[in-house]
């Protein structure tokens, strides 16, 4: 329980055998219950997480048993739930499949911490707290908010989360939103139920795609500062064709957003300037680059460029124009978190948290 609300922990698992059990075992003790999700791995992740919930729910039983978690999904007081997916779905399967059973039990808010390690238990009380308190539907870490929070991210790793960052603003419409890429989230029940998730993909692109339909759905979203860290542990993503796979998705996201949104709900200019943005930066393009190819053949290209020219011009304001009414029409979706030095730790009720949370263990 953290200040009145049942709080579960999505974590989620493939091929992490030497760091899922110490996630789960490092999990916050103010976390009621505990979804511990293999997405079907060929190593030992599985045999991992029986082995550590059976050890986790001994010792938790007795404080458990008469828990309103316990009565309110009749009677079964684990700490840690152990789940397994007949076949490798995704890393977004393994996330709604956390999501749904929180719902079912009647958790209040669901964080989601990887079992790769890289997640900071000592700091998801900041991750949950805009949930918690009704601030935000869905909360999600940021570690590109300061140079100090992203100093332990690669170069390559920075480079493709900014370019994935300004793609996602235009898909989902979160404007001061950044770094989608962090799974280290927290979501209502309520925004649980209210999205469509077999709409959701289930691959690794699902972070993106979801904050796509929490616009559509009108939930408040907030970016809480993180620091960005890195241990032993090796990533799945082969990285050519998931750029080229969640950047079609975001495309289409976009496309579905503006239709929904500002077509069949009600009007918004901005679909407007972005159909006229993006034929004039094409046109204008394709024009400029033809009268250099007649340039080049010795033709004269010159006032059929300067149109061109022109047409991309107006193409690069309209987009702008479009930018600008998209991101006022969503400014009240947004939440902006201080920074981790600025936020001061929140009193709290006697009895509603207990105050000891595990430190986080070394990156192995």
């Amino acid at each position: 329980m953290y200040k009145g609300k049942q709080i579960g922990v999505v974590v989620t698992a493939y091929d992490e055998a030497a760091f899922v059990g110490r996630v789960i075992e490092t999990v916050p003790d103010f976390v009621d219950r505990i979804y511990a999700v293999d997405d079907r791995s060929p190593d030992e992740s599985w045999n991992v997480i029986q082995r550590i919930a059976d050890r986790v729910n001994e010792e938790t039983d007795d404080e458990t048993a008469d828990s309103e978690l316990a009565v309110a999904d009749g009677g079964d007081g684990r700490r840690v739930v152990p789940i397994r997916h007949e076949e490798n779905h995704g890393y977004g399967a393994a996330v709604k499949t956390g999501y749904r059973r929180a719902a079912e039990d009647g958790i209040d808010v669901v964080a989601v911490m990887n079992g790769d390690g890289q997640m900071d238990p000592a700091i998801l009380d900041r991750i949950i707290d805009p949930v918690v308190t009704g601030e935000a539907d869905y909360a999600k870490g940021n570690r590109l908010r300061s140079a100090e929070d992203r100093a332990d991210m690669s170069t390559f790793r920075l480079v493709g989360n900014a370019m994935l960052t300004g793609l996602s603003k235009f898909a989902s419409g979160y404007w001061s939103i950044g770094d989608p890429q962090n799974g280290y989230t927290a979501i209502s029940r309520e925004a649980i139920e209210e999205l469509d998730l077999e709409s959701i993909t289930d691959q690794y692109g699902f972070l993106n795609h979801l904050l796509t339909h929490l616009n559509v759905a009108g939930c408040r979203v907030a970016d809480v500062p993180m620091s960005a860290v890195y241990g032993d542990e090796e990533s799945s993503i082969k990285y050519v064709p998931f750029v080229r796979f969640v950047s079609l998705l975001l495309l289409r996201s976009f496309c579905w957003r503006l239709k929904t949104r500002y077509v069949v709900r009600s009007f918004n200019p901005a679909v407007v300037y972005y159909a006229a943005g993006t034929a004039g930066l094409v046109g204008g393009a394709a024009g400029v680059l033809g009268s250099v190819a007649r340039a080049i053949d010795g033709n004269d290209g010159f006032t059929a460029g300067i149109a061109s020219f022109v047409a991309g011009l107006l193409g690069l304001v309209s987009l702008g124009t479009a930018i600008r009414l998209d991101a006022e029409a969503n400014e009240d979706l947004e939440v902006q978190c201080a920074d981790a030095t600025e936020q001061a730790r929140p009193d709290e009720p006697d009895g509603d948290r207990d105050e000891r949370v595990p430190a986080r263990s070394e990156p192995r």
